[in-house]
């Protein structure tokens, strides 16, 4: 006598496959979007961090490389993509912390900013979930002038 076979799950096998790896898939394409995310925004805020520190040492003053700074770290994230994302520029200076553009002086700028993780709705009204970056750039303030060139 031969078993019978029950008609009722035929076919099942596949639907489960297909709800299985929906259901693993989705996660794995999430994080692998998020992970780019990141990355690009990464790579935009250290590209930002170095320009913003180019550009207040090749600035005639303090004031000057500020907003240069601001400006420039502004359009190195435009450049990556990210234009509305947060920004905060921070300059500080060593060893004489009250003009940069003295002496010796090595200037840090520190570019703070965040980029949004993708597929991720407005939860509960606290906003998009972030992921925070920063990036630091160090220059001595005489390295992007000519040798000839007296400030």
């Amino acid at each position: 006598m031969t078993p019978r076979r029950r008609m009722g799950e035929r076919g099942s096998g596949l639907v489960e496959v297909v709800w299985l790896g929906l259901l693993l898939l989705l996660p794995l394409l999430w994080i692998v979007l998020s992970v780019f995310e990141v990355q690009r925004g990464s790579f935009g805020v250290s590209g930002a961090a170095r320009a913003a520190a180019r550009a207040y040492a090749l600035a005639p003053n303090d004031a000057a490389g500020e907003q240069r700074a601001r400006e420039v770290a502004r359009q190195a994230l435009a450049d990556q993509g990210l234009v509305d994302v947060p920004v905060d520029v921070t300059v500080t200076c060593s060893p004489y912390p009250r003009s940069c553009h003295a002496g010796t002086s090595v200037v840090t700028v520190r570019v703070t900013s965040s980029v949004a993780l993708p597929l991720l709705p407005d939860l509960f009204g606290l906003g998009r979930p972030t992921f925070a970056l920063d990036a630091r750039a160090t220059v001595p303030i005489g390295r992007y002038q000519e040798a000839g060139e007296a400030r």
